[in-house]
């Protein structure tokens, strides 16, 4: 399928074995090529570390697979992605934004005027705050956001909590903070602190103000239901990246497991169930061609929609990226069949970017 990676759909189903150890040497080299560690340590006399669920167990003098955990001399010691500061950068972006849930979204479509959008038809004339997390706890080899790789090499630029507070808070014509990145798991402390602060001043003043995620969801769970709690009360929500549904696929082209994310995703269903609109979880797939096809699909909407048929579902066409910048763009019958599949297995909402379609 790609030069990069010698494995078709079938070998990964059918050969797991010979597949994941075969994958694991192209992560490993392409991690290493970038200076992050080549894969999740699990040193049996290492330090666990639990900041995600990948669970490091960081051996003396190691790092975790995000590069900002360290074993210091038998401690776990890390200086960034703790609650005062984080790999990231971040800017002002006008509604409607180019976020993967926008068309269902407070601030995209005025979903539940006027509690948490400024208008019915959703936040024209403000701004989104979006924060670019330099770190992952995957590495998909088609990553659509490359600036990651470089910031969690470097770990830099720096974030600093009371100046981005501070900065987000006093702009009056940001309406939302949305994380994304990279994904948040790895600095999760960070993204609670920051959230926690900025709600409790826009609640203050009695402004709108929601807190959204983009993630992988491999989080660690306790982590996570703090940082839900103050995105759901805010109107906003969370959204997952449900990249593939069989595990070993999962791994080949993400180098790490979905179970945590899927065990998440099903916990999030019972917040979900306390407010319908504007919906509180969301989930996303890209079609890569070749890996997802729609034996992945139904898989996938089946979950979904055991979880909750209303969870809205974001059928994403794949644009060549990364390590697999040599596979094509998703073919529009594909993605309309997908579509079909998914509705079919009783997902309620289902849509896509249409405009990347060939």
């Amino acid at each position: 399928m790609s030069s990069s990676l010698p494995l078709c759909l079938d070998c990964i189903r059918e050969t797991p074995e010979k597949a994941l150890e075969i994958a694991a040497g192209v992560h490993s080299k392409a991690r290493e090529e970038i200076g992050l560690p080549p894969r999740v340590p699990k040193n049996s006399e290492g330090i666990e570390c639990s900041y995600c669920a990948n669970n490091c167990r960081i051996p003396r003098g190691g790092r975790g697979y995000c590069n900002l955990s360290k074993n210091k001399e038998g401690r776990l010691t890390r200086k960034l992605g703790t609650p005062e500061k984080a790999v990231g950068s971040w800017y002002r972006d006008p509604h409607p934004t180019n976020c993967v849930a926008a068309w269902c979204c407070a601030g995209g479509s005025g979903s539940e005027y006027p509690d948490y959008a400024k208008t019915p038809a959703g936040d024209r004339g403000y701004k989104n705050a979006a924060v670019f997390l330099g770190a992952c706890c995957y590495h998909c080899l088609y990553c659509q956001n490359a600036r990651w790789r470089e910031m969690a090499s470097s770990r830099e630029p720096v974030l600093e909590r009371n100046e981005l507070v501070e900065e987000i808070s006093s702009d009056r014509s940001i309406t939302c903070l949305c994380w994304f990145g990279g994904t948040p798991e790895p600095q999760s402390p960070f993204v609670y602190e920051v959230s926690k602060r900025i709600r409790e001043r826009a609640e203050e003043k009695g402004r709108i103000f929601r807190i959204c995620l983009e993630a992988n969801g491999n989080f660690s769970w306790p982590r996570l239901k703090r940082i839900a709690e103050i995105s759901l009360e805010s109107g906003g929500g969370i959204k997952f990246d449900l990249k593939a549904w069989n595990e070993n696929l999962n791994r080949v082209l993400s180098g790490v497991g979905n179970e945590p994310t899927y065990d998440n995703f099903e916990r999030l269903g019972e917040l979900h169930a306390k407010r319908k609109e504007p919906p509180f979880l969301r989930a996303s797939t890209l079609l890569v061609p070749g890996y997802i096809d729609l034996k992945e699909i139904r898989n996938i909407a089946s979950f979904i929609s055991e979880v909750d048929p209303t969870i809205p579902y974001s059928l994403l066409a794949y644009g060549p990226a990364y390590m697999l910048g040599d596979l094509p763009t998703t073919e529009k019958e594909f993605a309309f069949r997908a579509k079909d599949v998914a509705e079919g297995e009783g997902v309620e909402r289902v849509m896509g970017n249409k405009h990347l379609l060939r």
